[in-house]
């Protein structure tokens, strides 16, 4: 779609609630803040579980990245949280073992003797738990409309503020244009004033006659060619281009069908920028492009931190 929106925060929430016909609520809410990867956390009601991996599949089918916690909820209706039964089995043969094991560490060196704890034993596997039956009744396409409904408001919020960071984006990167117009505005009188400041030098040494003037020229050609930041600022135009088309392009697909990774692929950009701009510095051998390009890297650092948010 045209009118989405490419750069989306990975800050967000969103909610989705449903009323059955029983009475049963079911409610779901999502929250997502940022993180390298896309990391699903999936709370649900006791006996539920097998339904985590489809809201998994729903929410990557939505989202790109982000740290996303989702809890399920179910009040109401046949969806009382259900008591726990008793697995008598299980504990005897628990508290078997643990009188065998007692009277195994009791015969050999050393007086050991232990009790079965009931604190302990129902803590074990198995014996209390809640089964199948006495699970609070699922209805899966009640339970996917709400992950939808919550998923929808999660990404209005993305966007919403994806695209306030997409002002901020688009400000810094003029201020970076800005300055890189600077250098390159300052970079030929620089040249000039370094040529004839070498030239003066070499009218006084080739008064000597030991003087080889051909590899003064040369040394002169070598440093001029050492100064040039022409091609860095072409490659510092030419990322801030494609920063800029990626910033206006359509929404794209990524894998699975899911939303593109755009924060990774500007992240990529704007780290390629800076190499660029420590060039620049590098061979400055000038004070005010020096200072120009100490500018640019402290905003393209404010880039990078904003684009950690960057879906």
């Amino acid at each position: 779609m045209a009118d989405r929106p490419v750069i989306r925060s990975m800050t967000g929430y969103g909610a989705g609630e449903e009323t059955l016909a029983d009475g049963t609520s079911i409610a779901v809410e999502i929250r997502t803040v940022n993180h390298r990867h896309l990391n699903v956390r999936v709370r649900l009601p006791r006996g539920w579980q097998r339904l985590e991996e489809g809201v998994v599949e729903l929410v990557r089918s939505t989202l790109a990245r982000g740290s996303v916690s989702v809890a399920v909820g179910c009040e109401g209706g046949g969806g009382e949280e259900p008591a726990p039964v008793l697995d008598l089995d299980r504990a005897r043969h628990y508290a078997e073992l643990m009188r065998a094991l007692s009277r195994e560490l009791a015969s050999g060196e050393g007086d050991y003797r232990a009790t079965v704890s009931l604190d302990a034993l129902v803590r074990l596997p198995g014996v209390l738990a809640v089964s199948e039956s006495a699970a609070p009744a699922v209805n899966e396409d009640a339970l996917g409309r709400c992950v939808e409904t919550a998923l929808g408001g999660v990404v209005a919020m993305r966007e919403a503020e994806g695209g306030r960071l997409e002002s901020a984006l688009r400000r810094s990167l003029r201020e970076i244009g800005e300055m890189v117009a600077a250098i390159e505005a300052a970079a030929p009188a620089r040249l000039l004033r370094e040529r004839d400041r070498l030239r003066a030098r070499v009218a006084i040494l080739a008064e000597r006659p030991e003087v080889d003037e051909e590899r003064l020229a040369r040394e002169i050609a070598y440093l001029a060619e050492r100064w040039d930041i022409a091609e860095e600022i072409v490659r510092i135009r030419s990322h801030m281009a494609l920063v800029a088309d990626t910033m206006s392009a359509d929404q794209e697909t990524g894998e699975a069908g899911g939303p593109a990774r755009v924060g990774k692929r500007l992240g990529f950009v704007v780290q390629e920028m800076s190499r660029e701009a420590n060039t620049i510095a590098a061979k400055a051998n000038d004070a005010a492009i020096s200072a120009a390009a100490v500018v640019v890297k402290e905003k393209l650092e404010v880039v990078r931190e904003q684009l950690e948010n960057v879906e």
